[in-house]
């Protein structure tokens, strides 16, 4: 791995090299891949002036950040991370509102976030959650294709499945919020109690098990699907399927954190960041997330969700901090406990 993406991946902060007109400066959290990070960072500088200084983290890091840093805010735009953490977030008055003259080419399911959030964050890119396996692994353990949730009980995939942690994992707690809405919650929980002895490892970030399915360190995992096809089209021998029953989704989000140092500079960047141009450096970059913008290039790798079951999720509900804190906490208490 080259050694800007360790940085990044680490969630070291870089910053850019800055051109030679500077025109002040930008303090970003990114929580997409860091190959995504770094390219739209580069863009923006190369396309304002402005010098951008960035650091990769994941969903559940970043908000903890933000809110160590409320009284003395370093951050100045937040990009990316479900649209849960971004309301958590901006109920607790983290946020800036803020309306960019972009909105009227975005997606409804965009707008409505940024609706919902009043004006607090807006929603710049959607995929959904998939089954992943690692076909030649499964292949070599003699180990059927899951099709549902239902089938990841199976035994035979016991120590065979890896899931993130929902306590630092905006994935996680997106797959495990869906199942409460598929079904209920004691049934979710119940479910997860069962598929707990499948489990080789929660990871820290939601990436982390697509990555070692692709690596054949693991046969299956659950992701998002735009990662396990960065992975695939990467050359990995990983597949995907959504489950029968149906699926969540997520609308990953972008946000000016309230008291932003550079607030002219965050405009600037959320302006820049919601025309079609600026989201079509994702599948340049091997990222296919399906953009907010009606009008940024279609592709047939990024996957169509009119073609997926999905739950009807609720975000506003369960990007409530409340609703997060408890079901976070009934995690810890009744899955993360278990032994292993």
């Amino acid at each position: 791995m080259p050694l800007r993406t360790l940085a990044a991946a680490a969630g070291l902060t870089f910053a850019l090299s800055a051109p030679v007109q500077a025109q002040g400066s930008l303090n970003m959290l990114c929580a997409p891949a860091a190959d995504w990070c770094e390219a739209i960072a580069a863009a923006f500088q190369r396309d304002s002036g402005i010098r951008v200084a960035m650091a990769r983290k994941s969903a559940g890091e970043i908000l903890a950040q933000v809110r160590a840093e409320a009284q003395n805010p370093r951050t100045d735009i937040w990009f990316g991370a479900s649209a849960e953490t971004h309301i958590a977030a901006a109920e607790q008055n983290l946020l800036q509102p803020y309306t960019s003259p972009n909105m009227a080419g975005l997606h409804d399911w965009s707008r409505n976030v940024h609706r919902i959030t009043g004006e607090r964050c807006v929603g710049v890119s959607s995929g959904a959650i998939a089954l992943a396996w690692n076909r030649e692994l499964m292949a070599r353990k003699n180990l059927p294709v899951p099709t549902s949730w239902a089938d990841l009980l199976n035994p035979a995939y016991r120590g065979e499945i890896q899931l993130p942690n929902p306590n630092s994992s905006g994935t996680a707690y997106t797959i495990i919020a869906g199942l409460v809405q598929l079904w209920d919650e004691d049934r979710a929980f119940d479910y997860l109690k069962r598929l707990h002895a499948n489990v080789n490892a929660y990871t820290r970030s939601g990436a982390a098990p697509m990555q070692a399915v692709s690596r054949g360190e693991t046969a299956m995992a659950v992701s998002f699907n735009m990662e396990v096809t960065s992975m695939a089209q990467a050359g990995f021998p990983i597949e995907l399927g959504y489950p029968t029953e149906g699926t969540s989704y997520e609308v990953a989000c972008m946000s000016i954190i309230r008291g932003a140092r550079n607030l002219a500079q965050a405009r600037r960047f959320y302006d820049w960041y919601l025309t079609p141009a600026a989201m079509d450096i994702g599948p340049r970059v091997n990222q296919w997330h399906v953009p907010a913008h009606r009008d940024a290039t279609p592709d047939p790798r990024i996957p169509n969700l009119a073609n997926i079951r999905l739950v009807n999720y609720d975000f506003a509900t369960y990007g409530e901090a409340g609703m997060r804190r408890r079901i976070l906490e009934r995690w810890d208490r009744e899955i993360g406990a278990l032994p292993r």
